[in-house]
């Protein structure tokens, strides 16, 4: 199965990397050479797909920031570019191989519902709304809120998936768990602050 054109699916260039045994570590220059000729948003979706599942204790750390910088290319129209300390940042391969086979199997479902449709969602001007969108939620996975960064990076796969692939219900779906990410995450902010004053008050 291809998609995106007639190139190989997003989760072939992933299986590919992880399986390569010529390589000891996969580095985040690793992954932006290989992703090279796809969409910047296969790179958006490879950087916070990871933060959706339980992983390695650290991989939010290393995902973290390629993530944000990749969303604000996507919002201002640039083209995919990491800097040299962070795209020299690395994991083991089989950690890499261990984290590719938990996004693989999703991921190869969502290729074979993903197709294009509504594509008025997935092209300028909209795609660099989702853009902005995406980095708003980019941000939010950096901060260190138990659990709030599994949401916002689910809306940020989803859109990114939607974007790649020229699919506007999934972008619809993906701005939709954005505002449910947005209502979580104020939420638990506001019920920390509440927990933090209370302490405070009572000492």
């Amino acid at each position: 199965m291809t998609k995106h054109g007639s190139g190989p699916a997003l989760s072939e260039i992933l299986q590919g990397l992880a399986d390569d045994d010529g390589r000891e570590r996969i580095s985040i220059g690793d992954l932006l050479t290989a992703l090279a000729d796809r969409a910047l948003a296969a790179l958006i979706f490879v950087f916070a797909c990871p933060n959706v599942l339980p992983t390695l204790p650290g991989t939010s750390a290393i995902l973290g920031a390629p993530l944000v910088i990749l969303a604000a290319q996507l919002a201002f129209a640039r083209k995919p570019w990491l800097p040299a300390f962070i795209a020299s940042r690395s994991m083991a391969r089989g950690d890499f191989q261990s984290l590719i086979g938990k996004i693989v199997p999703w991921l190869r479902k969502a290729e074979r519902m993903l197709r294009p449709r509504g594509s008025a969602w997935a092209l300028p001007p909209m795609e660099y709304v989702v853009g902005l969108v995406c980095l708003l939620l980019a941000i939010v996975v950096l901060l260190p809120i138990p659990l709030g960064n599994m949401l916002p990076a689910l809306a940020i796969s989803m859109l990114a998936l939607g974007i790649l692939e020229r699919d506007g219900v999934w972008i619809v779906a993906g701005l939709a768990t954005a505002a449910a990410s947005a209502v979580l995450v104020s939420g638990v902010i506001f019920a920390a602050l509440k927990a933090l004053l209370f302490i405070m008050m009572t000492f």
